[in-house]
């Protein structure tokens, strides 16, 4: 019997990642499994441009993004579900398969932006490394998923 005991969530905060978040939350409840939900903030290339006032750094975004997370942990507390959170910088695939193998977790469960052509090639595809180089199954979920009922 496969026995699903920790889940891995990367979330960007995208359409796709709420999908995700959705359907980790049901397997995490299906399976009487803990969630953890992770968001990794990419470092800025330093570049110099006088013309503006402010510009984010890593760790303006690292705070929001700690802060957007609560508000889902919250949420999946009050479901019931056990639910830890983390927001670190650096190269979202390198993060995510290194914090899947440091949590040592069953699952990860992470949401695609559906890119191709030349957007894929230059940006490269979080979702097409992690599932290449992780050592757990991965369930990707495309913003353009069917919905669960309710």
């Amino acid at each position: 019997m496969i026995k699903i005991l920790k889940i891995l969530c990367p979330v960007d905060f995208s359409d796709a990642s709420k999908k995700s978040i959705r359907y980790a939350h049901e397997f995490a409840r299906g399976m009487g499994a803990s969630l953890y939900l992770l968001n990794v903030v990419e470092p800025r290339p330093m570049a110099v441009d006088m013309s503006l006032s402010y510009v984010p750094l890593e760790e303006d975004l690292e705070k929001a993004a700690r802060e957007d997370l609560e508000l889902i942990v919250a949420a999946e507390r009050e479901k019931g579900i056990v639910v830890e959170a983390d927001v670190e910088i650096g190269t979202p695939s390198e993060i995510i398969l290194e914090k899947a193998a440091e949590l040592d977790v069953n699952l990860i469960i992470l949401g695609s932006h559906g890119k191709t052509g030349l957007s894929r090639l230059l940006m490269g595809s979080v979702a097409e490394s992690v599932v290449r180089k992780a050592q757990c199954p991965v369930l990707i979920v495309k913003a353009e998923e069917t919905d669960f009922i309710e």
